[in-house]
């Protein structure tokens, strides 16, 4: 941990650095391969779960029940292969599709005698596509208004090149979330349009946090000539590196212990749904603030009139400070050079030239 910490100190100082607004080339086509294959994922289709699409679900209350015994009683009622998860409070969670034309009470009776569960130890609820329609209207409005305000936000406190980096990180973010989401196969519920809309929150709080150390590193950037925009983006961008690893790490834990621990050895199915779309966009939003916004940010200003003579200023003084280096080292090399020869013989290289050119002139005598 101590070395940790003392890698953040000298990531701050400027004594190690990581190009990564250098090297956005490889980053974007990271990017793109891994949308790619979100999209892939988009294009086989969400499994929306029955609060979007309509159905049925049925509430079991039996100690001891477990998934294996209630899915078998279920397989034998109907052929539709509804999904049996369990709560958090112990008891088992039916859903059965719309598609299904088996009634609500039929249903109820049939499972109280295969379960041999009382009709009263089974509620039941049934749920219209309209409101599941509802929701996801609602839950695309507030997208929308959120990246105007995003936009209008970053655009008014920062500029307008940093608002759209930060758009296009946040719909990264999002794509990918959600593709990745489609390939797992998990059941798309309202807990998960929250975890999408979380997961925008985050990933607009990361890549602020770093945008505002950027801002402070270029302030009056056009006065000097050593440094270029995407270098003290960089060095920005490195300053802020292992804080945003630290928060993104601390945020990843108790996601992972509700996904991994919680949905996948507890079995309870129900957290799958918002613990997988927060893990995915929080790994996702670190990534795009770091290897995606900011290098995007970068090459956006470099585009400026103002960034481009600051560029061309810098690379000046570095041909100049290269040409002044060299020479040095050349004269340092000649006197090396001098301290080689035979102690009566120091300084004969200069008069040997002298007398040379000397040979060459007329005599002044007469």
């Amino acid at each position: 941990m101590s070395r940790f910490s003392n890698l953040g100190h000298r990531l701050y100082q400027g004594e190690v650095s990581f190009d990564f607004v250098g090297r956005r080339k490889l980053w974007y086509s990271i990017s793109a391969v891994i949308v790619l294959v979100a999209g892939i994922g988009l294009a086989m289709g969400l499994h929306l779960g029955i609060e979007f699409k309509g159905g049925s679900v049925y509430t079991v209350t039996k100690p001891g029940l477990s998934i294996s015994q209630a899915q078998e009683a279920v397989d034998k009622i109907v052929s539709s292969h509804p999904l049996v998860q369990s709560t958090d409070s112990g008891k088992v969670r039916i859903q059965v599709s719309s598609e299904d034309k088996t009634t609500s009470a039929e249903f109820t009776g049939k499972l109280s005698q295969e379960l041999g569960v009382p009709v009263g130890e089974i509620e039941a609820q049934v749920i219209g596509p309209s409101w599941g329609e509802q929701i996801s209207n609602k839950a695309l409005t507030g997208l929308v208004i959120f990246m105007i305000l995003v936009t209008i936000y970053l655009a008014i406190a920062f500029e307008w090149r940093m608002a759209v980096a930060a758009l296009v990180a946040l719909i990264h973010d999002l794509l990918i979330t959600i593709g990745v989401y489609a390939l797992v196969g998990f059941e798309v519920t309202p807990g998960t349009v929250i975890g999408f809309l979380t997961i925008l929150g985050y990933s607009l709080y990361d890549t602020v946090v770093v945008f505002d150390t950027v801002k402070e590193n270029t302030k009056d950037l056009t006065k000097q000539n050593k440094l270029t925009y995407s270098e003290a983006a960089n060095a920005g961008l490195n300053q802020t590196l292992v804080r945003s690893l630290n928060t993104t790490v601390v945020a990843l834990l108790p996601v992972a212990a509700l996904l991994f621990i919680g949905g996948g050895l507890l079995g309870a199915g129900t957290l799958n749904d918002i613990s997988l779309a927060l893990f995915i966009g929080l790994a996702a939003g670190a990534y795009s603030s770091i290897c995606v916004a900011t290098p995007l940010l970068a090459q956006l200003k470099e585009e400026a009139p103002d960034m481009k003579a600051l560029a061309k200023r810098v690379a000046q003084r570095r041909a100049a400070d290269a040409k002044a280096a060299a020479a040095k080292e050349a004269g340092e090399a000649e006197e090396i050079a001098d301290e080689d020869l035979p102690a009566g013989m120091v300084g004969q290289r200069g008069r040997t030239a002298g007398t040379a050119r000397a040979k060459g002139r007329p005599s002044t005598k007469r």
